[in-house]
């Protein structure tokens, strides 16, 4: 089972009358990159999300929502600061003295002076707290997962036929190589008896020049790699798991090779087959881009 890096995933929690709604999606990315976003009364539970989500992703670049609603009837409670109130009424009544004033301080005045009332949100228990969002957020990994698992086979599916295709070009490479070094045989043998018309030719010397050129344009050894290196990625993508770094560096290897066979190449028809390959590989590498 390979897994994409493109994913996405949606739960929603509402118990207790409050609710939990989380969203994450993701695109590819060299490492794991967690981004969440969620109210500030929900921060201190950032390093536990973290820890939780490393269960479900190895890498990828993820962007998490997270909304909770608390519909408690009240979930806020009024609260009488009376130190605050007797700083007040003691300065408004060293006022009155001081300016010579009326002391006419009403409770309906000082109660209407800053931080004499303010509102506080009831304690809500954070055990109680995370298992609801616990619950959302599994919720939303597991559907994200299996997004990428869907996804992930298909890509599966996708680079193995393009890898069996791959296979047929080192097939014709292979099966036309020696025929490209009888073919120069004969064309240079062709060519040295038109010019030298009926005296005999050197075939030790003919030798010679087709032995340097099998040699030049011998590209067995490359062959024998690109093929292995199809076959490995055959075998690691059936195997799966975190495999897309693995993948990509052994793409770059095959690369490699098809580069080699290109620039030895002295035949149109390999050097066209080469071109293909290499074009195929790239096709083949953007995809195991996307591979966890």
């Amino acid at each position: 089972m390979i897994k994409s890096m493109t994913g996405f995933g949606r739960c929603e929690i509402s118990e207790n009358n409050r609710k939990f709604t989380v969203e994450m999606k993701s695109v590819n990315h060299r490492y794991l990159d967690v981004n969440i976003k969620m109210p500030k009364k929900l921060n201190i539970f950032e390093a536990a999300i973290r820890t939780e989500l490393k269960n479900y992703i190895s890498r990828g670049k993820v962007d998490i929502f997270i909304t909770y609603e608390d519909f408690s009837e009240s979930n806020t409670t009024v609260r009488y600061n009376k130190e605050v109130a007797q700083e007040y009424l003691n300065y408004l009544r060293q006022m009155a003295r001081d300016f010579q004033l009326d002391d006419d301080i009403r409770v309906s005045t000082l109660s209407k002076y800053p931080e004499v009332f303010t509102m506080e949100e009831q304690t809500v228990d954070e055990e109680e707290l995370w298992k609801e969002l616990e619950k959302a957020l599994r919720g939303a990994a597991e559907m994200f997962v299996q997004t990428r698992i869907t996804e992930g086979e298909h890509l599966r599916d996708d680079l193995i036929g393009k890898l069996d295709g791959m296979l047929k070009m080192v097939d014709f490479i292979t099966e036309r190589s020696p025929k490209i070094v009888a073919e120069y045989r004969q064309k240079l043998q062709e060519k040295v008896q038109d010019l030298l018309g009926d005296n005999t030719v050197d075939e030790a010397r003919l030798l010679t020049e087709v032995t340097i050129f099998a040699d030049k344009v011998c590209v067995d050894e490359e062959l024998v790699r690109l093929r292995s290196h199809i076959e490995t990625t055959k075998n690691t993508l059936i195997a799966g798991g975190s495999i897309g770094r693995k993948l990509d560096f052994i793409a770059q290897e095959m690369n490699r090779e098809a580069n080699t066979t290109l620039s030895k190449s002295n035949d149109l028809e390999i050097s066209n087959c080469a071109i293909e390959l290499k074009t195929e590989i790239e096709k083949v590498r953007e995809q195991i881009q996307n591979i966890e």
